[in-house]
């Protein structure tokens, strides 16, 4: 029998990590994750504690990596996701995204270990473009208060392909679309858990601008799956993964409002800085490469949500 193969999940202790950290370790991979703990939670993956399959190691990945013996699957993870994340830690936002990348790129190289990068819909900014397919290069800016977090990922990717093409590392780039599910944090500022802590506290549900923007929202075990398929194929190219089911932020809030049968108003205010008014993933990539598209219905994923956040809050 085979050994089984060791994967280095950076940023393993986040929403999406620690989901990967399951996924990998049910599909009889040994699980290192490392993580600095800014923005994870050692909650996520305290049921993990004990497990001969998995490791926990808190580090900065922005620091020379070593990791001892043989690594087969890189996947970087490790970044503030959501814009209260990256507005409180603009600089160590960019250092993840430009030095963690470059870190984690190099461990790959020196393990001869596939490099999977978690990048994101961010990198088409504001976009002129409906649905967005990975060939649009995008409308961002550099200077505005997302630029942290979106050119971060821009450098990523032009950082992880410069890999493949001059040290002939194997990679994969995905882009991810709005993800949703338990674990998240209740205060990280993403709508998700906005709406639903202000629906279950019967409190105010804050729209911004006149909620016409539009946001489609993924369950987190269908993004997992469309990760690990896309792990084992040998595709070096941008990836989206999302959920194609695009709604007005109005509505949301209004389906949000009637699962959780709450009392609360929705209330309407200024909408942030370069705000992205359509945000919505073509999949025929995802469909034709991986044979993937998402299963589980928006109102399935937010009921389940709903009742993590409920024990929480």
């Amino acid at each position: 029998m085979s050994e089984k193969p060791v994967s280095v999940i950076t940023g393993g202790a986040g929403f999406l990590g620690s989901h990967l950290c399951d996924k990998l370790i049910e599909n009889g991979h040994k699980v290192i994750c490392l993580d600095n703990l800014i923005t994870g939670n050692l909650e996520n993956i305290a049921h993990l504690f004990g497990n001969e399959n998995f490791r926990f190691i808190k580090y900065d990945v922005t620091e020379f990596i070593y990791v001892e013996g043989r690594v087969d699957n890189i996947l970087h993870f490790a970044s503030p996701a959501s814009p209260i994340d990256y507005l409180k830690f603009p600089i160590q936002t960019l250092k993840v995204g430009s030095l963690g990348t470059h870190k984690a790129l190099g461990l790959a190289k020196a393990k001869k270990a596939r490099f999977l990068l978690a990048s994101t819909s961010e990198v088409y900014g504001d976009p002129e473009i409906h649905p967005q397919p990975e060939s649009y290069w995008g409308n961002v800016n550099p200077i505005g208060p997302r630029g942290v977090y979106d050119e971060a990922k821009r450098f990523a990717e032009a950082m992880t392909m410069a890999y493949h093409k001059y040290h002939k590392v194997s990679i994969r780039i995905i882009r991810i679309f709005n993800t949703y599910g338990p674990r998240m944090r209740l205060k990280d500022g993403r709508v998700v858990p906005n709406f639903i802590f202000q629906a279950l506290k019967n409190m105010p549900i804050t729209v911004y601008g006149k909620g016409e923007q539009t946001r489609s929202f993924g369950y987190v075990s269908d993004l997992v799956e469309g990760i690990y398929r896309l792990l084992l194929k040998n595709y070096y190219y941008p990836i989206n993964l999302g959920n194609p089911r695009e709604l007005k932020i109005i509505d949301f809030a209004k389906m949000i409002k009637n699962i959780t049968k709450s009392k609360s108003k929705i209330i309407f205010k200024p909408l942030p800085k370069d705000d992205p008014q359509q945000r919505c993933p073509d999949i025929t990539v995802a469909k034709k490469i991986l044979g993937w598209s998402p299963k589980v219905p928006l109102e399935k994923g937010l009921t389940e949500t709903i009742q993590y956040f409920k024990k929480i809050v």
